[in-house]
């Protein structure tokens, strides 16, 4: 919990009152490996913050599971449209390792907006974050070479390679396993 407010409170300051209001809305939520924590068609109900462990959001493409983004400690995770929009999602949620995630409800992170304009504030500024990381990311990428693709995940998330299966990262950059390979090599 002591590393989720001082995720927020990054963006802002934190009353005791706001701090006690968020110990009370987010709640611990350990899963084991293998562990879906959003299924595709499901709308997306939680805000997580991952204290421990790795998640990937995937999506399928004409049957073949496609790796869309990697997660690990100390970040937030969801399927941003489905939760922002409270639409059906088209992505799953998958535990990588075992975690241990703090959620809120959608409907209890829009009370803490409501009720204290810090929170507000911090609401405001993931949003923008993750909008201009998924803006940044998604218009460069296409024009990179797998290489090139590889290697800016890697600024991303430098040790990926020891949390995250290469078939998921090969799926995530779009390449056979086999290239991946000799990339790394």
């Amino acid at each position: 919990m002591q590393n989720l407010l001082q995720k927020i409170s990054e963006k802002g300051f934190l009353s005791p009152h706001l701090q006690t209001r968020i110990r009370t809305d987010f709640e611990e939520h350990i899963v084991e490996k293998g562990e879906k924590i959003l299924i595709q068609g499901n709308k997306a109900n939680y805000l997580y913050f991952i204290s421990k462990g790795t998640l990937h959001n995937y999506y399928y493409h004409d049957g073949k599971q496609i790796s869309s983004w990697f997660y690990d400690e100390n970040h937030f995770i969801t399927s941003w449209y489905s939760f922002y929009a409270q639409k059906q999602s088209f992505e799953e949620i998958e535990c990588l390792e075992d975690c241990i995630l703090y959620r809120i409800s959608y409907d209890n992170y829009q009370n803490l907006i409501a009720d204290f304009p810090a929170f507000g504030n911090f609401a405001r500024l993931l949003a923008e974050e993750m909008l201009t990381f998924i803006d940044e990311f998604s218009k460069g990428w296409s024009f990179l070479s797998a290489k090139e693709k590889y290697e800016l995940l890697l600024t991303y998330f430098p040790n990926i390679e020891l949390k995250v299966k290469l078939g998921y990262i090969a799926s995530f950059l779009g390449i056979s396993q086999e290239t991946l390979s000799r990339i790394r090599k």
